[in-house]
């Protein structure tokens, strides 16, 4: 079953059969200002989310009792896994919401929360000027960012996606993958050119918070461009979309959502370990030169970069349900490439690191529209939103912890084992959701 509904602003391009490509049709230049405007926010949400990560060790010392440097970083970082553990609630919360008063506001709502924020943390007095509630600003803005970001990969996706005409799906995919990337190699750049001109010394003290103030102005120039965005649910489809009707249409599609979890989980499992974990392994286990580890991992981003946005425009016009298949079926043995990084040496890493990363721009690219294709128009905001944000939670978040703890024990193994039952259960639930709710985006 396919969605029928256009906007006023697209020019809608003819059905495709089984055997003939997808002719794409013409993006008008709202529906162009409207993808700007999405893309550039998940750039922000994703820079000011790797932002954090990158800069805890400064963070933590500022925030909280400063008697041991190490544990204010553990701190930091527990606070930044809390931003996790809400994303579920931010779909839930959002994503009803969503459903029911339209993508538009939702959009906009989600940018306030994460600029608001952003700014917040970069004017914070620190844990010597106000104690404690250093330390509690910190956590409440990292909850509300978690909420945030629990509704802006998933709902722009499905907003870029209602807003494109039909056999578009590959380009849309590709854009906000593109866009995703952007903003994690901006958020390296921007704290590597920070640290390089203020040095150590100052990065500690106030540097740190100069990545977070770009950050909250780049914010306010996303909301400027996401006010124009047009709504691509009607009035009618909104007012029919009562909590009870959306969550009963939602708990009719459970197994759709079951799916979502998985393809999500499955790829951002691979992209936490790829990104984070196999770096973390590098540094702590084997003792690899940081500065040599830190140039792998940017040449990884700048892969990404180029990769989402050529796999975008090879998969405009083609079926995604059967190219998803396909990279995720690639998925299964390419993860255990990681098993030949055993002992130290920066051109094993390397090897592992950029060999894999092939697969991984194939499937991050992918992923959030093949999720949005699984559920209808009226409860697509709550169904991906949640799946999304569950899949992040218990697989994504987790995944890097997990592959530093294995290779601990001398179990490294066990992880791309790990990876390979996910993406494999992502192949059966995402057929078995195809075949009994069938999908309702491209084909």
């Amino acid at each position: 079953m396919l969605d029928t509904q256009t906007t006023d602003s697209v020019v809608p391009s003819p059905r495709p059969t089984d055997s003939s490509p997808l002719k794409p049709g013409r993006f008008t230049p709202e529906v162009r200002k409207g993808l700007l405007g999405l893309g550039l926010g998940n750039a922000l949400e994703w820079y000011d989310w790797m932002v954090f990560g990158l800069l805890s060790a400064f963070i933590g010392p500022n925030f909280f009792p400063n008697t041991e440097p190490l544990s204010a970083t553990l701190s930091a970082l527990a606070v930044f896994a809390v931003g996790f553990a809400f994303r579920p609630l931010g779909g839930i919360l959002l994503g009803t919401l969503a459903d029911r008063i339209g993508r538009r506001r939702v959009m906009l709502l989600s940018i306030m929360l994460m600029a608001g924020t952003t700014l917040v943390i970069a004017i914070t007095p620190t844990y010597a000027q106000i104690g404690a509630w250093a330390g509690i600003i910190l956590l409440v803005c990292r909850v509300l960012q978690g909420i945030s970001t629990g509704i802006e990969a998933p709902l722009s996706t499905s907003h870029a996606l209602e807003l494109a005409p039909e056999g578009r799906e590959g380009y849309v995919a590709g854009l906000m993958s593109f866009y995703v990337n952007i903003g994690i190699l901006l958020a390296s750049l921007i704290s590597f050119l920070c640290s390089l001109v203020l040095g150590g010394a100052v990065m500690a003290e106030w540097g740190w918070r100069v990545p977070f103030i770009i950050g909250a102005l780049f914010g306010f120039v996303v909301l400027y461009l996401r006010r124009a965005l047009p709504e691509t649910l009607k009035a009618e489809e909104m007012a029919s979309n009562t909590p009870r009707a959306v969550w009963s249409g939602v708990r009719k599609h459970w197994l759709s959502v079951l799916a979502i979890i998985f393809v999500v989980g499955a790829a951002q499992a691979y992209n936490y370990a790829w990104n984070v974990g196999l770096p973390s392994a590098a540094r702590s286990g084997f003792k690899e030169d940081p500065t040599a580890v830190f140039a792998l991992t940017t040449v990884l981003g700048i892969i990404l970069v180029a990769g989402s946005w050529a796999i975008g425009k090879f998969a405009d016009g083609r079926q995604m349900s059967r190219w998803f298949l396909v990279t995720r079926i690639l998925a299964i043995p390419s993860v255990f490439l990681m098993l030949l990084y055993v002992q130290p040496g920066i051109g094993g890493f390397a090897a592992v690191l950029l060999g894999g990363s092939v697969v991984l721009v194939l499937n991050m690219t992918l992923y959030n529209v093949v999720s949005s294709s699984l559920m209808p128009k009226n409860i697509r905001g709550t169904g991906v939103a949640l799946g999304y944000g569950i899949g992040v939670a218990l697989f994504g978040g987790t995944a890097s912890y997990l592959l530093v703890w294995l290779q601990s024990l001398s179990l490294t193994w066990v992880f791309p084992v790990y990876v390979a039952v996910l993406s494999t259960l992502s192949i059966v639930f995402y057929i078995a959701a195809r075949r009994r709710n069938g999908i309702f985006v491209g084909k």
